[in-house]
């Protein structure tokens, strides 16, 4: 989780919302990915859809059933739906998602028994330091009278 908050710093740098996402295989993490949607002009752009396309690309295949993506915050209904096809066996986060969390906030996508796939779910891992490097940034974009 702290290679994800390294990977949320970093999309604050670039004006972005501060989440951040890696993906680990055996261990070793083998995609990286933060939120690019301001920077790359991008609605899905967010870091778990970035860490999965690089993780992806690490293995030469779409299936990440053999992986666990650590994330910053609760995936959306995007990410979430994401994280099905590419068949992850385990997610972790850090904060939950009150307004747009997908899988225990508001929706429980990755655990649908609906579905083909469902994702082990750990969640509040280093909960107070994610849920404060987004209230800080929230706290200075109001204050500055940003969305």
């Amino acid at each position: 989780m702290r290679a994800a908050l390294d990977e949320a710093r970093a999309a604050e740098e670039t004006g972005d919302v501060p989440v951040g996402a890696v993906v680990v295989r055996d261990g070793r993490i083998i995609g990286r990915g933060r939120n690019q949607r301001e920077l790359l002009a991008d609605p899905t752009a967010h870091a778990e859809m970035l860490a999965l396309t690089a993780a992806a690309a690490h293995v030469g295949h779409w299936r990440l059933d053999d992986c666990t993506i650590y994330v910053t915050l609760e995936p959306c209904p995007m990410c979430a739906g994401a994280l099905v096809q590419a068949r992850i066996r385990r997610l972790v986060f850090g904060v939950a998602d009150p307004k747009a969390g997908a899988c225990e906030s508001l929706y429980t996508i990755v655990s649908d028994p609906r579905l083909n796939h469902r994702v082990e779910i750990g969640a509040r891992v280093l909960e107070d330091e994610c849920g404060l490097i987004l209230r800080r940034f929230f706290t200075r974009r109001r204050a500055a009278g940003k969305k």
